[in-house]
C-alpha cells in the first residue's frame, strides 16, 4: 500500500513537471529545430485498420502466432477439413498482419499507404478464398503438404 501511494505521488510530480516544461516553452523551442532539419516523425496510429486498440491487436497477433504452433502439427498429424480451414485462416491472418506491419513501417506518403493496404486486403482475401476453394474441392491443405513431402 505504501508503494502505491509513493507511485501515485511520483506520477503526479511527473505530470506537473511536464506541464511546467510545456508552459515554459522548453518543448516548443525544441520542435522548430526538428522541423528545420527536414526530419519527419512517423507515429503509429492509436487504432489499427480493424478499429482495435493497438495493444489489443498486438495481443491478438500473439494468440494467432501461438495458435499456429498447435494448428500446424495437428493439421499435419490428423488431416481433416476443420483443421484445414483453421490452418488456412490462421496462416492468411498471420501473413496479412505481418505484411501490414511491414507496410506501416516502410511505406509513407499521402496516398501510397492507402493503396498498398487496400491491395494487401484484396490479396489476402483472394488467398483465403483460394485456400478455402482448394480445401473444399480437392484433398485439403494438410494432405497436399503431405503429398508434396512424399514426392
Amino acid at each position: 500500500m505504501a508503494m502505491s501511494i509513493m507511485l501515485r505521488g511520483c506520477t503526479k510530480g511527473l505530470s506537473r513537471s511536464s506541464s511546467v516544461l510545456a508552459q515554459s516553452g522548453f518543448l516548443a523551442s525544441k520542435l522548430p529545430s526538428i522541423a528545420a532539419t527536414g526530419t519527419t516523425l512517423h507515429t503509429s496510429p492509436q487504432r489499427n485498420s480493424a478499429g482495435m486498440m493497438s495493444s489489443t491487436h498486438w495481443k491478438t497477433e500473439r494468440v494467432v502466432s501461438i495458435g499456429l504452433l498447435g494448428v500446424i502439427p495437428a493439421a499435419l498429424a490428423f488431416p481433416n477439413p476443420a483443421l484445414d480451414y483453421a490452418l488456412a485462416a490462421s496462416l492468411v491472418l498471420h501473413c496479412h498482419w505481418g505484411m501490414e506491419q511491414v507496410f506501416t513501417d516502410y511505406v509513407h506518403g499521402p496516398t501510397l499507404p492507402k493503396f498498398v493496404n487496400k491491395s494487401l486486403l484484396i490479396t489476402s482475401s483472394l488467398v483465403f478464398a483460394s485456400l478455402c476453394y482448394f480445401n473444399f474441392n480437392d484433398v485439403g491443405l494438410a494432405k497436399a503438404i503431405a503429398m508434396l513431402w512424399a514426392a
